[in-house]
């Protein structure tokens, strides 16, 4: 595999290669023979220009249709426009004071044309955009390479246009191909009828069939599945061999007196995946189990009893929150629950109660002394907290099970850390709040056993969700504030959620970010504005919200606002008062989103939704409904009717489903963010696997690489799949697949 390693400065030389690696992050051969085509054209095959989108950088094949040539009024220089098109609809080209392309930009001539799209009077273009003609008059070294077969047509950069990058690619075919290894064993090869990896890749960059691409992808997927599945089952069989103190359930203690006092009776998936978890504690390996489920089962519930049953065993248990918040009302919601049992060595507390210490970055030092010295003298027999925990003072007597909340993946030198403080590695159980296809689930969290909950607690109530048009029908607006209006009349609660905070003006750094253009939304939403123009309005605050509605439609009702940029003493206060029923409505940002219990809260009111991803919605929507009352989620949108931003919506309105929400969610998202994959390396993301579609690869891998690293762990006879493991896990992949 050394060739796939070597700098592509010498193949390319230094200019090519310093353009290839600021622009596309390609620093070797094997960066360029794994930076596989996007799509592939055949000629008279133009690209749809419907589906262009702004500030994207493009490549589309289409037929030149026109050639004008407009001299500027007043001034010297002129403007070349070429219309160009794909037999429905028409992109400009704009070239300044370069008449002379006119001899070659002929009617009628097809090409390949790169650049970014933009926008004048509303029209699409492409200003000076690189281009090679196809055309067979053209004496063209590109008409001829690509003559008979595919076009490949690469992810390219404005610096490096797709038939450049198809011209080094050529090269490293031609001269580096035979060097390439072979990282799949030759019998699973032979069992599943997959070609050889230089054929491959010889097929993937220069198919002269779909046929032949087909057979480059059939092996690629399973490439990129085998080499992950190993190093997750390298991760199992390393975990498994760790040995950690078995914590089994003992009758007479703090889980059955917990389980005692319940007003209510589990659910049949909360006492079976229960089960599950106290066969893992009795282990003398340590637990490494997801447990996921749907919106409002219960899954809190499920971890608690978990450690209380560590408790019981002489341990101790901690709960990892992403922010304060949730780790304060976390922290809230387990002490009511417990009652008594949470109240050791106070007045009125069980005798066979513990102590449950909060611990956050926040904390006064008084209070943060007592609580280290409860958890390093195993008074607190559970702890919730956010990262203050993984602190070099926190000291635990003996930690038996970390709970991480929230799909907040736990990083290895986080972990080490916490293990560092109990002696033996302690359990982990891992919560993800977003319910995961199983494909997904078998990719990303291989390495942990996974548990589901898909049964609601009886009394939940149900919730409708509607979309609420603001634009094409200003009136449903007027109607959604009635509604919240009506909704506290009797006696309940709501939340209005914006997508950002409004305060910017007290922040210097925010200040730089104020109404920022919409490609930089997505760092605010983590999810595409489904824009399509530059000329989108910043999404609204929470600040300018609750200001508008106080004087406006909700004028008079008890509103405040909640963000993670309020000091965490007012967030704590904000939140107290609002469960406590002394605040109607609460506007505030996605920090509601997971782990808030008020069932007073019957109705949600989600400004600009469409800049929320799918399962954030669905995560929102959960916060109402939680009661006896019925729960309403109103998805107030100014997307027009038919684009892709409202079908969003109006699949979230559709459906309570969170597994089918999350499969929406990914169909619409890069599986790269799926996967949490640094792009920083980028042999390391998926290209040809598709974790949604390509179950029985996923599958059929995993079995196979379970195989393998029973009988060779250490990968000692594959010497060409240690190299590709290697290869394709840099640092940030290896650190990601430490996480969790």
């Amino acid at each position: 595999m050394a060739a796939l390693d070597e700098p592509l400065t010498k193949l390319v030389g230094d200019r090519t290669a310093k353009v290839l690696a600021d622009s596309l992050k390609l620093r070797t051969v094997g960066d360029l023979l794994h930076h596989y085509p996007r799509r592939y054209a055949e000629r008279g095959e133009l690209t749809s220009l419907d589906d262009l989108q702004v500030d994207e950088h493009v490549t589309v094949l289409a037929r030149i249709e026109k050639v004008t040539l407009i001299p500027f009024r007043g001034r010297k220089g002129d403007r070349l426009e070429v219309i160009v098109t794909d037999g429905r609809s028409k992109l400009t080209l704009v070239f300044f004071n370069q008449g002379w392309r006119q001899k070659e930009l002929r009617p009628g001539a097809q090409g390949l044309f790169a650049g970014k799209v933009g926008l004048f009077n509303r029209t699409r273009q492409l200003a000076s955009p690189d281009y090679q003609l196809l055309d067979e008059e053209a004496d063209s070294s590109t008409a001829k390479q690509f003559a008979g077969r595919l076009i490949p047509v690469y992810p390219a950069s404005a610096q490096l246009p797709s038939w450049k990058l198809a011209k080094a690619v050529e090269l490293a075919l031609d001269t580096r191909l035979d060097e390439v290894g072979e990282p799949l064993p030759a019998e699973l090869r032979a069992d599943r009828g997959l070609i050889g990896l230089p054929e491959a890749l010889e097929l993937i960059h220069r198919p002269r069939s779909r046929g032949e691409l087909e057979r480059a992808k059939d092996r690629l997927r399973w490439d990129e599945a085998f080499v992950l599945q190993i190093a997750l089952a390298q991760r199992r069989a390393a975990a498994g061999a760790l040995p950690a103190k078995p914590r089994p359930v003992r009758t007479g203690g703090l889980l059955e007196a917990f389980d005692a006092k319940l007003p209510f009776t589990l659910t049949a998936g909360q006492q079976a995946v229960g089960q599950e978890i106290f066969a893992d504690l009795a282990s003398e390996h340590p637990m490494h189990r997801l447990l996921q489920g749907e919106v409002g089962s219960g899954k809190t519930l499920v971890a608690l009893r978990a450690m209380l049953a560590v408790v019981d065993a002489g341990g101790q248990a901690v709960l990892l929150a992403p922010t304060e918040v949730l780790a304060q009302q976390h922290h809230r919601s387990i002490v009511e629950m417990m009652g008594e049992l949470a109240e050791a060595g106070m007045l009125g507390g069980a005798e066979i109660g513990t102590k449950v210490a909060l611990l956050t970055g926040s904390m006064g030092m008084p209070a943060r002394r007592r609580m280290l010295s409860d958890m390093a003298c195993g008074n607190a027999g559970i702890t919730i907290g956010t990262h203050a925990l993984i602190e070099d003072k926190v000291q635990f007597q003996d930690l038996g099970l970390v709970v991480v909340d929230e799909q907040h993946r736990f990083g290895v030198e986080q972990r080490d850390a916490l293990r560092a403080k109990g002696g033996q590695p302690p359990h982990l159980l891992v919560m993800t709040a977003t319910p995961i296809p199983r494909t997904v689930a078998m990719t990303v969290f291989g390495d942990l056993e996974t548990s589901v909950l898909d049964q609601l607690p009886a009394g939940r109530s149900p919730i409708s969700s509607h979309v609420v048009p603001a634009l094409e029908k200003p009136n449903f607006l007027a109607r959604a504030w009635e509604r919240v209006r009506e909704e506290v009349a009797k006696g309940h609660q709501a939340y209005v959620v914006c997508p950002r905070i409004g305060d910017e003006e007290d922040d210097p750094k925010a200040a730089k970010k104020k109404r920022k253009a919409p490609e930089d939304l997505e760092e605010l939403t983590g999810e595409d504005t489904g824009a399509g123009s530059d000329e989108r309005r910043p999404p609204l605050s929470v600040v300018e919200t609750a200001e508008m509605l106080a004087k406006g439609p909700l004028a008079g009702l008890r509103l405040e606002i909640l963000h993670g940029r309020l000091a965490p003493e007012l967030k704590d206060d904000v939140m107290r008062r609002f469960a406590a029923g002394q605040v109607d409505v609460l506007v505030a940002t996605t920090v509601i989103e997971v782990g808030v219990n008020v069932p007073n809260s019957t109705a949600m009111v989600i400004m600009d939704a469409d800049r929320f991803g799918v399962s954030q919605l669905h995560q929102l929507r959960g916060r109402v409904g939680r009661g006896s009352a019925p729960g309403l989620c109103l998805l107030v949108s100014e997307m027009p009717a038919g684009s892709a931003a409202r079908a969003r919506l109006d699949a979230v309105a559709g459906t309570l489903d969170g597994f089918e929400l999350s499969r929406i969610d990914l169909e619409q998202r890069r599986e790269g963010d799926v996967l949490g994959q640094a792009q920083s390396g980028v042999r390391s993301s998926l290209k040809v696997l598709s974790v949604l579609d390509d179950e029985e690869v996923i599958a059929a891998a995993r079995e196979e690489a379970a195989r393998l690293v029973a009988a060779d762990p250490e990968l000692t006879d594959h010497q060409d799949l240690r190299a590709e493991l290697a290869g394709l896990l840099d640092e940030d992949r290896a650190a990601y697949l430490e996480k969790g």
